[in-house]
């Protein structure tokens, strides 16, 4: 059987029989990668450590009809252990994983891949707020997936902002003139730290005040609930953080 090696983040594991595991990755060339990983529960396995969720690796598999089979691991980046002893670190990196989980497939998913590294590497040298950094992932990952929200200009009518309102239905701000009801009221400032979020401009973004996250929070969070298929269950968590 062919084998392959890429890059990958560990997206999730499976219990497999009494010392096996099924390794749910997103690579960097071959999108999303199932693969069982053979006795990695036993004790004296050396791959165990390295095959847990958040950890970035390099790893050769080979090709099987339904599952494919790690036989190599190297560690990238031992992120797992440094963000799972920290709960809101955990729960945001659960959120992280579970949206890369939802917006790619099979199919490569380069940049996708090359976003969650480098979230995941953020959150484990704890480079800034772990919800900020959330949000910035959620909404460059929706970007890329086609669902680029819009913080410069009226959706309705393409007045320059910054405008006061988000319309979800819309994908971005909107002026007076085109407000529509259900839309949320945020605020200038609150506009200016989203499209900052986007852009991953942190200056700006660090220097925030609380408010404005905690505005900007729940605009990312309904967008993202908005657009991903039956949402994403693992933000229940991250809200009681």
């Amino acid at each position: 059987m062919p084998t392959y090696r890429d890059e990958a983040v560990v997206l999730r594991t499976h219990k497999l029989g009494e010392a096996d595991r099924i390794v749910t990755m997103l690579t960097r060339y071959h999108g999303q990668v199932r693969a069982v990983a053979k006795g990695v529960r036993r004790t004296a396995s050396k791959l165990g450590a390295r095959l847990e969720p958040f950890m970035a690796i390099d790893v050769q598999c080979y090709e099987g009809k339904n599952l494919d089979t790690v036989t190599q691991v190297e560690i990238i980046g031992a992120y797992g252990g440094i963000i799972s002893d920290e709960y809101e670190s955990f729960t945001v990196a659960n959120v992280i994983c579970e949206t890369a989980l939802k917006l790619t497939d099979d199919e490569p998913a380069t940049s996708q891949y090359l976003l969650l590294v480098g979230a995941l590497r953020s959150l484990a040298k704890k480079e800034h707020e772990p919800k900020q950094i959330l949000n910035s992932y959620l909404l460059r990952a929706l970007a890329i997936a086609g669902w680029a929200p819009n913080f410069v200009e009226c959706t309705g009518c393409q007045e320059p902002g910054p405008h006061n309102a988000f319309y979800i239905q819309t994908g971005g701000v909107v002026c007076d003139r085109c407000l529509s009801p259900g839309a949320a009221i945020i605020g200038r400032e609150t506009t200016k730290l989203l499209g900052a979020l986007l852009a991953g401009e942190w200056e700006i973004v660090d220097q925030a005040h609380v408010d404005s996250k905690n505005a900007a929070t729940g605009v990312v969070t309904a967008y993202t609930q908005w657009h991903i298929d039956k949402g994403l269950k693992s933000i229940s968590h991250l809200e009681r953080a």
